[in-house]
């Protein structure tokens, strides 16, 4: 099936890792799995137990080509993304509403910003301005690290891109800056426990 955005370009989805490096808590459980698969189901388990409501949003497709190979069978051949996607999850924590994107990156040195589009960082920042909670998860997947990276820093290393600086975001700066995450089984990625944090830090 041939996705296009609203300016007509074909979308071209970027590879995920499809397979786990290393394995934490001597599980093979989570072999293979993507960081969307993670985060999915770290979201049923805080849904699950009244923690939080939280999901991936939906991408509005406006289908413009369909093939019928049968008469009880219908193919999409050709769709366009209806206006550009913001970020990736959002809901509804403790009364504070969370919204924040998920990439992941092979690299073992730096995060390309190259992979943060400019009408996600603005929506961060319109999500800042009315008080949200909004923030990245970055995945090192040849490294099997995660990050929260808060939208102070997030933007920071955006404007120093803007400015003429450095296009990548360095993993000892993720280091110094972030919030790692622990991969753990229930639930998988447990970034409201570090959303906690840096909560609590910056108070």
């Amino acid at each position: 099936m041939t996705i296009r955005y609203p300016n007509g370009k074909r979308y071209r989805p970027v590879r995920a890792a499809t397979e786990r490096q290393i394995v934490h808590n001597d599980t093979y459980s989570n072999r293979g799995k993507t960081l969307e698969d993670e985060l999915n189901d770290s979201n049923e388990y805080y849904l699950s137990r009244n923690i939080a409501v939280i999901h991936k949003k939906p991408i509005p497709i406006q289908v413009v080509n369909v093939n019928y190979p049968s008469r009880s069978a219908a193919v999409i051949t050709e769709a366009y993304y209806r206006t550009p996607s913001t970020t990736d999850y959002n809901g509804v924590w403790n009364g504070k509403y969370i919204d924040f994107e998920a990439k992941e990156t092979k690299s073992k040195t730096s995060f390309p910003l190259q992979n943060i589009h400019a009408h996600q960082v603005e929506h961060m920042k319109r999500v800042q301005e009315q008080h949200g909670i909004t923030f990245l998860i970055i995945r090192f997947s040849s490294l099997d690290r995660y990050f929260i990276v808060p939208y102070e820093m997030m933007m920071q290393k955006w404007t120093r891109m803007k400015d003429g600086g450095r296009k990548s975001i360095p993993l000892k700066e993720f280091e110094q800056e972030a919030i790692e995450i622990k991969i753990g089984l229930m639930p998988t990625i447990d970034y409201l426990k570090g959303i906690t944090t840096l909560m609590n830090n910056e108070e």
